[in-house]
């Protein structure tokens, strides 16, 4: 891959990533996951999972940056949610 191609790819990888931050932290301060689909949630995080195996598989830098630094907030967030629906 040539180095502009894959600073592209990192660049977008940050913002992606970044992209999801606020709401991943919003919802572990206040701990409501209230508004959060189950459905929508548990598929990204499954999502997110497999992309970071494919990274890892085709050697991708950006995939594996991107897919690995999400997967660990949104598994905590999946892991909220699933706990607050079997309260409810």
């Amino acid at each position: 891959m040539s180095g502009f191609v894959e600073l592209i790819g990192y660049g977008a990888a940050a913002l992606t990533t970044a992209s999801f931050f606020p709401q991943a932290v919003k919802t572990l301060r206040s701990d409501d996951t209230h508004a959060i689909s189950l459905g929508m949630y548990g598929l990204f995080t499954c999502g997110v999972a497999l992309w970071s195996i494919y990274g890892l598989l085709v050697g991708d830098g950006p995939v594996i940056a991107a897919n690995l630094i999400t997967l660990l907030p949104a598994a905590v967030v999946l892991q909220r949610k699933l706990k607050h629906s079997r309260l409810h």
